[in-house]
């Protein structure tokens, strides 16, 4: 029998056995997508491919999955303080576009890195700005509650009404007010946070709405409690972000939804740990950053960089070289080559042992790099071929690495050579072996090799 499915659950900092909430329903899922002021780098892109891998396990181990996703296009500050520039009025400034044209730009930029990248697609990709009732009615709800009080630019949610604030992120709610760095302002308490903004007296806005406490635009927060409640409801199974994401965004998501309905949002908190660059994490506030395309203009398949992601747990961060993606675009290769060299060999169930093996480790909080080693070993190993393409086909629907979809590239073929081998494939019809070996030596002569099909032959360059 294989391991049970197991995830570390960052809330309760545990090793969990996983169990769904709604045993006859789809696993309900919700993952933070993207800000889409700018491109999204590939840092942001590993968490992305750790939440797919997820997804993937949890059909592995035989469940559906409602996937939601968000895209943020207003509210994002450019502090997490509640300070600064909403991020999308910042980056149409920066392109000379509205804030609702880079909307659509970059979140049109980022689906389709999603599928250069073999994510799948969330069930549900939902917009901020699609859903700003749903926020409104869960800020009046909460000042229903009490859990609100307003400043000159806003309306905040007091963090003092929860003795737990911040047990996600384990915050030392008295160390941070002993120490007073961050700027306050009205706020009474550091932790507290904006969920309503008021737009600046005498400036309109790009993205503004009326609400019953003034003309603005709803905080950061807010978004993903109220969107993942209304997709997923009060409690679900899985929330999951980055690494930075614990001690603010989903400390207040947390905080939002235990005062509106009293549950911690989601049974499950996983986070992805970043991508380091230079031994630095890589941050788009740097002005340089690497994007999907700039793999592509260096002549890299994508799907070399979702095979190094792989090549790390999700838990421990990763750091991006050149040389790195070059060993994992090389590791590929084989596997893929290795892979299509037994696209002959006839069909057969995958080993269950095999199988097996794999299962435990996919299970064993997603350990996808112990995973690659079982796939590394069938490949080498002494099993049928017939058996080892099929278990490997079996373990891809986790790596998500299109193996079964990938093929050499065809060269052109001069002329000449094509009518070589036509020549040597009648030879050998007529059993002119002679003739056969002579017109091979030709073809190697030119730097061609001839291989034999039971439908006809194929050539490569030597």
């Amino acid at each position: 029998m294989p391991a049970p499915l197991a995830f570390y659950d960052n809330f309760t900092r545990t090793l969990r056995p996983f169990e769904p909430l709604q045993p006859a329903g789809p696993v309900g899922l919700y993952t933070c997508g993207p800000t889409v002021y700018d491109y999204q780098h590939i840092g942001n892109f590993r968490t992305f491919l750790f939440e797919d891998v997820l997804k993937r396990v949890l059909r592995w181990n035989g469940y559906a999955v409602r996937h939601v996703m968000n895209i943020t296009d207003v509210g994002h500050l450019t502090s997490d303080a509640d300070e600064g520039e909403d991020k999308m009025v910042k980056g149409a400034k920066r392109t000379g576009k509205t804030a609702w044209e880079i909307a659509q730009l970059y979140t049109e930029d980022f689906v389709e890195n999603l599928a250069r990248l073999h994510i799948e697609d969330a069930t549900i990709l939902c917009r901020a700005t699609d859903h700003i009732r749903e926020q409104v009615e869960f800020i009046a709800d909460l000042e229903r509650k009490g859990y609100t009080y307003a400043t000159s630019d806003g309306v905040y949610f007091d963090t003092s009404r929860q003795d737990d604030y911040g047990y996600l992120a384990r915050l030392d709610i008295h160390g941070l007010e002993a120490g007073k760095r961050i700027e306050v302002g009205e706020k009474r308490l550091p932790t507290d946070f904006a969920l309503w903004k008021f737009s600046p007296k005498g400036e309109q806005r790009q993205m503004e709405w009326d609400s019953p406490w003034g003309r603005g635009f709803p905080g950061w927060h807010i978004e993903c409690s109220a969107m993942a409640q209304k997709y997923l409801g009060d409690f679900f199974d899985i929330h999951c972000g980055g690494e930075d994401h614990i001690p603010v965004h989903h400390t207040n998501e947390i905080a939002q939804t235990e005062a509106r309905v009293g549950t911690r949002l989601a049974n499950f908190w996983m986070h992805g740990y970043f991508l380091l660059l230079n031994d630095a994490k890589m941050a788009k506030s740097d002005g340089e950053f690497l994007r999907v395309q700039s793999l592509i203009d260096r002549g890299y398949d994508p799907l070399a960089y979702r095979y190094l992601c792989l090549t790390s747990h999700y838990r421990g961060q990763l750091n991006f070289t050149w040389d790195a993606l070059d060993s994992a675009a090389t590791a590929l290769d084989r596997m893929r080559n290795g892979l299509y060299a037994l696209r002959e060999a006839g069909a057969a169930p995958a080993d269950a042992a095999l199988v097996e093996r794999f299962t435990n480790e996919v299970n064993d909080d997603l350990n996808a790099p112990r995973a690659l080693a079982v796939a590394w070993e069938t490949l080498r190993g002494e099993h049928a071929p017939a058996v080892k393409r099929a278990t490997l086909l079996e373990f891809d629907e986790v790596f998500g690495l299109r193996l079964a979809e990938w093929a050499p590239k065809e060269e052109a073929v001069p002329d000449a050579v094509r009518a070589l081998a036509e020549a040597r494939l009648a030879a050998r019809r007529d059993k002119d072996w002679a003739a056969a070996d002579r017109l091979r030596g030709e073809l190697n002569a030119a730097g061609w090799e001839m291989e034999d099909r039971a439908n006809g032959y194929t050539l490569r360059r030597r």
